[in-house]
This record gives structure tokens, C-alpha cells and sequence, in this order.
């Protein structure tokens, strides 16, 4: 886990955040659960406690609200569509991008590094390699990030 976003308490639970939502845009995925139902289906578990709750709930919605923009940033990155990629690499790369594009306080090694580390965590073997150099070169991309914060290579 990477230990700041603005300090170790907050980079622990939005850390904590961004795992559940793997595990919410996953079922999003695959049972097209509605943001509401999701909303309140996660919020009765015991984890939801411990996690950056308006961080869930806002880039639950950034996700939901732009998935045809980010899973167009994937595919000009990836060497595959994004609707070809597993649930969960998807769901990882989606929150990611979504990171990335609506929030320039979460510096950009943080977001790479975590994503990386979901993937590596959740991810078929080596996915987190895929991870890394579609958001690095999607980061690069972008001009309200800067190039040089590269995450390095796990």
C-alpha cells in the first residue's frame, strides 16, 4: 500500500476504498447491479466502516457516470479493447483512470502504485505488469499530469 495520498490515515482508508470498489465495479460488471443498489449493498458491510466512504462513493460514481470515456482511454492505450479485459483488471483500470483524470490531488505514482497493487492482489498473474504500463502511458497522456511520476516497475 502506498502510505499518502495527504497523510497515513487518509491513504489507508482510501486505500481501503479502493479495494471495495474492485470488488463493486466487478459486480457492476457482471450482475449490472444500479449505483444506488451498489451504494447500499456495500455500505451495510462491516468494512465499509474503515474506508474513505465519500472517496467510494464519489469515484463509484465518476466510473458509472463516464465508463464510455475511461474504457476509451484503455483501448487507446491497451492492445485490446476494454470490454475484452476481466472484470477485475477492468474494474482496476477504470477506477484508476477515473483518478487520474478527476483527481490532480492524488499525486500520480499514488494512483499507479495502488492500482498496481490491486492487480497483483486480485489480478490474474502478471496482470499488474498490463496495469502499470496502460495507466503510465495514460498518465503521460494526460495534460494535467505530469510525465516524470512514473511508478516503477514491480
Amino acid at each position: 500500500m502506498v502510505e499518502s495520498d495527504t497523510g497515513s490515515n487518509i491513504g489507508r482508508a482510501r486505500h481501503r476504498a479502493r479495494d471495495l470498489l474492485v470488488k463493486a465495479l466487478y459486480q457492476w460488471q457482471l450482475a449490472e447491479t444500479s449505483e444506488a443498489g451498489l451504494r447500499e449493498e456495500f455500505a451495510a458491510m462491516p468494512e465499509y466502516r474503515r474506508i474513505d466512504q465519500s472517496y467510494f462513493s464519489e469515484l463509484l460514481g465518476l466510473v458509472i457516470a463516464s465508463v464510455v470515456d475511461l474504457d476509451a482511454i484503455i483501448a487507446m492505450h491497451a492492445d485490446r479493447d476494454a470490454t475484452q479485459q476481466d472484470a477485475i483488471g477492468r474494474a482496476i483500470l477504470l477506477i484508476a483512470l477515473a483518478e487520474l483524470e478527476q483527481r490532480p490531488d492524488v499525486p500520480t505514482k499514488v494512483v499507479i502504485n495502488e492500482a498496481v497493487e490491486l492487480a497483483k492482489r486480485y489480478g490474474p498473474s502478471n496482470s499488474h505488469r498490463f496495469v502499470n504500463a496502460v495507466l503510465d502511458k495514460a498518465a503521460a497522456a494526460m495534460p494535467s499530469r505530469e510525465p516524470d511520476r512514473k511508478a516503477p516497475e514491480s
